[in-house]
């Protein structure tokens, strides 16, 4: 929450802000996100105009989470451009009255006081990673024993082609050695 009373109803004026507060919860996917109570810095600008308070400026805050494909652990910095009007509240009653249908989806200032963590949660967590990686050519993980690849390149099961099982067990049975079958 930041206070606007200082700003309010002089078109014009300015203040800018710069604090660190903590992360709320649920700030991010199944993935990736900022863990609650994680320091996010804010530099933000408000500026009193004819229909309310425009909050602009920067969010940063680490996000942590696992590589989708090794599952080792990821932490990234994330920066994201913040920009929402808050409405007066007669402002936003007038609108509504007037007909405009979105008015409602405004943010209205309550108490001369600006409630910014809806922005800055759709702003940081759109621009979280879909996919987060460790590293951009990370090899993942073996789909058959889930051994890291990154620590064995060279990894590999020799895979008998389902169509060819029967084959294998007929000859497993018939005692043909390994080298009767390469020739």
């Amino acid at each position: 929450m930041l206070d606007t009373h200082e700003l309010t109803r002089r078109p014009g004026t300015m203040r800018e802000v710069a604090r660190v507060v903590a992360a709320p919860s649920d700030l991010g996917t199944e993935v990736i996100g900022v863990p609650e109570g994680a320091d996010m810095t804010l530099g933000l600008r408000l500026e009193s105009v004819m229909e309310g308070v425009l909050v602009s400026g920067v969010v940063r805050a680490t996000a942590v989470g696992e590589c989708v494909r090794c599952l080792d652990d990821v932490s990234t910095q994330v920066t994201v451009r913040v920009q929402e009007l808050f409405l007066y509240p007669e402002r936003a009653t007038a609108a509504e009255e007037s007909g405009d249908e979105d008015a409602e989806d405004e943010p209205v200032l309550t108490d001369d006081l600006a409630d910014i963590e809806p922005a800055v949660r759709d702003s940081l967590v759109t621009a979280l990673p879909f996919q987060p990686l460790c590293r951009p050519d990370c090899p993942g993980l073996c789909s058959e024993c889930g051994a890291r690849l990154a620590d064995d390149p060279g990894h590999h099961h020799d895979v008998v082609d389902p169509r060819w099982a029967a084959l294998q067990t007929m000859l497993e049975e018939s005692g043909v050695s390994d080298e009767t079958k390469e020739s």
